[in-house]
């Protein structure tokens, strides 16, 4: 297994591969990782296919976090990654840093970006409202150096992966993106790396978020006929909020497809949300 930290370097190989005609899968990550991403890899060594290659990009990308968010502290452990990457049989790392990825002005004072501007208007887009200019941006970058044949996303970020899928429809990009399912703990709690965080009694706390989801999906099996979101986000804050750590940021119910919100709760209906645990935001989502 190679570890590459220059963009040059990996063009430099990715071009070999095209011209040798080696089909190539990206699985883009943050890095701290886990089972969940290791199975995005599993998933694109078997779209990549025999003779294929696998990277996995690992990145703390600032242009996708907020002034008061986690930036500084999002865990950090490359040789734990390389470890496991080494054992799922990964082909490449690419590595890079800050430098690397927004060489000259540096990330801060970035000029150019790639925006898209209609399903990243809800859910993350209204709650982090710079978020997805940074992620489509920092992926279009990694397409580019990596010139992958396929690229794995996990189905935890629902709303990024849809995003990422239009963006590579609209700007012609020739790769195929794969959503893989979310991997959750024995107890239901998606993984996530921001899970280090919830220490003590949090961690037991956090199981509201899956415990939301089953309730939605309870009712929703249970009703003759749709049934009104707005009342079932009302009843849905309130169960959320009977957990002391608890502080819901959003729920919402949309066309699993065009991420356009519905009046109407029914079977098919996709629910996302996100939930404070103490100072810790995660997101979830399932199809009710």
């Amino acid at each position: 297994m190679r570890i590459i930290k220059s963009v040059a370097a990996m063009q430099r190989l990715a071009r070999g591969w095209q011209r040798a005609g080696v089909r190539v899968g990206l699985v883009p990550t943050m890095g701290y990782l886990h089972a969940g991403h290791l199975s995005l890899v599993q998933r694109a060594r078997r779209l990549a296919g025999r003779g294929g290659k696998v990277i996995v990009s690992i990145y703390v990308n600032p242009t996708q976090f907020g002034p008061q968010e986690d930036l500084s502290r999002y865990p950090r452990d490359l040789a734990r990654d390389v470890r496991l990457c080494r054992q799922a049989g990964v082909d490449v790392i690419f590595a890079p840093d800050n430098a690397q990825m927004y060489p000259g002005a540096g990330a801060d004072r970035l000029s150019t970006f790639v925006i898209e501007e209609v399903l990243s208007c809800g859910m993350e887009g209204q709650s982090r409202p710079t978020h997805f200019r940074g992620v489509t941006t920092v992926v279009a970058k990694l397409f580019n150096i990596v010139q992958p044949d396929v690229a794995v996303f996990g189905a935890k970020d629902y709303q990024q992966a849809t995003i990422v899928k239009r963006m590579v429809r609209d700007l012609n990009f020739p790769l195929k993106i794969v959503m893989a399912p979310i991997l959750r703990e024995a107890d239901g709690l998606a993984m996530s790396s921001r899970n280090k965080y919830l220490v003590g009694g949090l961690r037991a706390q956090a199981l509201v978020l899956w415990r939301t989801l089953k309730e939605a999906r309870a009712e929703v099996r249970k009703s003759s006929r749709p049934i009104l979101a707005a009342r079932l986000k009302t009843e849905l804050k309130e169960f959320i909020e009977r957990t002391p750590a608890a502080r819901l940021d959003y729920v919402e119910f949309f066309d699993p497809d065009t991420l356009v919100p519905v009046r109407s709760v029914e079977r098919g209906t996709q629910m996302a949300l996100a939930v404070f645990i103490g100072k810790t935001r995660l997101i979830d989502n399932a199809r009710l």
